[in-house]
């Protein structure tokens, strides 16, 4: 697939080969059907139906070396992967698949402050809709960080549309196992942007940057996803801590 990109003024042709990968055939058939990729991409999703798959694929990522890219859910999956396989949390889990999670490392947050200074609240029997947390939210990034390096901002304005959250309760621990909360909302009550500096290319956001990334301009999260993916492929399986194109 023939793709054209362009970011701070430069533009660039790209050839992308894209393979869909289903969570549920990766539980089924194991890593095999990741062994030619050079980046893996976990999206958004709801529900417990395949998420092992999601899991699967994160920890396939961070122990090869391979540029990953989690989006909503597939942050949270980073995230869980993370505390079970980094930090020994064996019973990591997000609560929207397991209510009862020995360490629910991702939950049903149950208050937060809208940029206008709202307080918005929510609990497991809200509406399904009225539960989530939605709109274009500020987010504050790490110096620093890759997010930061992509982004050449130090607060970034993006769509959200989800439920669970980063339980801050495992703020600590993971820091401590070398995860690194990239960016926050600007109360740093909520967790936005994760990424783990001892891999080559690991991000993960809350929000959905495709809700504003186009043909024309893509979205920096992509833009420096994809350039890390071709550097990955050039240099045989390594990529230095790429940027952006």
């Amino acid at each position: 697939m023939g793709e054209a990109l362009r970011h701070g003024g430069l533009r660039q042709r790209t050839r992308v080969s894209l393979k869909w990968v289903e969570s549920e055939q990766l539980e089924r058939q194991g890593d095999s059907v990741l062994a030619d990729v050079d980046a893996i991409l976990v999206p958004g999703g709801f529900g417990d139906r395949g998420f092992e798959g999601k899991v699967r694929a994160v920890r396939y990522a961070r122990e090869r070396r391979i540029p990953y890219f989690g989006i909503c859910y597939g942050m949270q999956a980073a995230v869980v992967e993370y505390a079970r396989n980094v930090l020994g949390l064996a019973g990591a889990n997000s609560t929207e698949n397991d209510r009862d999670a020995a360490d629910p490392v991702i939950g049903l947050i149950t208050e937060w402050r809208t940029e206008s200074g709202l307080v918005e609240r929510r609990d497991e029997h809200s509406d399904l809709g009225g539960t989530m947390r939605l709109g274009a939210q500020e987010c504050r990034l790490k110096p620093g960080t890759l997010a930061h390096a992509l982004y050449g901002k130090d607060v970034i304005r993006e769509r959200h549309r989800h439920r669970f959250e980063f339980n801050n309760h495992y703020r600590e621990p993971l820091q401590a196992a070398g995860m690194v909360l990239a960016g926050t909302s600007l109360d740093d009550s909520l967790v936005e942007m994760i990424e783990l500096p001892a891999h080559p290319w690991f991000l993960a956001c809350q929000f959905h940057p495709e809700f504003t990334s186009t043909p024309r301009d893509g979205h920096p999260l992509f833009i420096g996803f994809i350039h890390a993916a071709r550097e990955y492929k050039a240099g045989g399986g390594r990529v230095v801590r790429a940027v952006g194109a």
